[in-house]
């Protein structure tokens, strides 16, 4: 073995991701949903989640944010076992989940709704500060915010789940479907919004979604998964122009 020279720097040791998924096996009940998968995504990327219905996308986002009971396999968060977590702990550990149906509460504002993102926040001076950043990243929030969350359109409804996770100042965003029932317009804002949130924030993002041209777009890596296992994972512009995989696994 090659000995470093006397007074040399050692060779730096690879940062762990800062999501790693490993040998992941969860089920609903008796009923197995995933099978083995695994994910590396590093600090400040995006990653791809496709598959068609059933393909087990939304249940990989729920057995990591501790919704649904893994089997076995590992969910490390920048390289600490965090497998089996309860979602509270989860949220605490700074993963943050927005699952798949613009979720706000109707009867409340969008002041009201931002609040409930605070919660864990220590201080109230933490919480008025994290208020403030959001209606500075979501302008249209800011105008609204004395506004039931019912009178928000599909879209600003979209940023408005979106804002109340980052409140909690998550390392890692999990994204379910956020293009669901959009115009066509609307999905390029809300994509536009991942990749600006991934640039400005050095947020990682677990990203699923049906519309997989549009989250290749503006993906780093992606994986398709089909009946609960992974069936290709590569650099998102390589899964793009695969216009054979795309077609079979997605019907594109």
């Amino acid at each position: 073995m090659a000995e470093v020279p006397t007074g040399a720097a050692a060779p730096a040791t690879p940062a762990a991701p800062a999501l790693a998924i490993e040998d992941l096996v969860a089920s609903y009940d008796e009923v197995v949903a995933l099978h083995g998968v695994s994910i590396a995504a590093g600090k400040g990327t995006v990653t791809a989640v496709l598959g068609a219905n059933g393909a087990g996308k939304s249940t990989l986002l729920r057995a990591i944010s501790g919704l649904i009971r893994v089997r076995s396999g590992s969910v490390l968060l920048d390289g600490a076992d965090v497998t089996r977590r309860r979602p509270e702990d989860m949220a605490r550990a700074g993963v943050a989940h927005v699952s798949e149906g613009q979720s706000v509460i109707t009867e409340l504002t969008v002041e009201e709704n931002l609040r409930v993102g605070t919660l864990c926040r220590m201080s109230r001076a933490a919480r008025r500060a994290a208020l403030a950043q959001a209606y500075e990243r979501f302008p249209v929030l800011a105008d609204r915010r004395r506004k039931p969350a019912a009178t928000l359109s599909g879209g600003e409804r979209q940023m408005l789940v979106i804002a109340r996770a980052l409140l909690a100042g998550p390392r890692v965003l999990l994204l379910d479907e956020p293009s669901l029932g959009l115009a066509p317009k609307i999905i390029g804002q809300v994509m536009a919004l991942v990749a600006e949130l991934r640039d400005s924030t050095g947020l990682t993002i677990l990203l699923v979604e049906q519309n997989a041209r549009a989250a290749l777009g503006i993906a780093d890596q992606g994986i398709v998964l089909n009946l609960g296992k992974v069936v290709a994972a590569a650099d998102a512009a390589a899964l793009a122009a695969d216009a054979s995989l795309l077609n079979h696994y997605l019907g594109l």
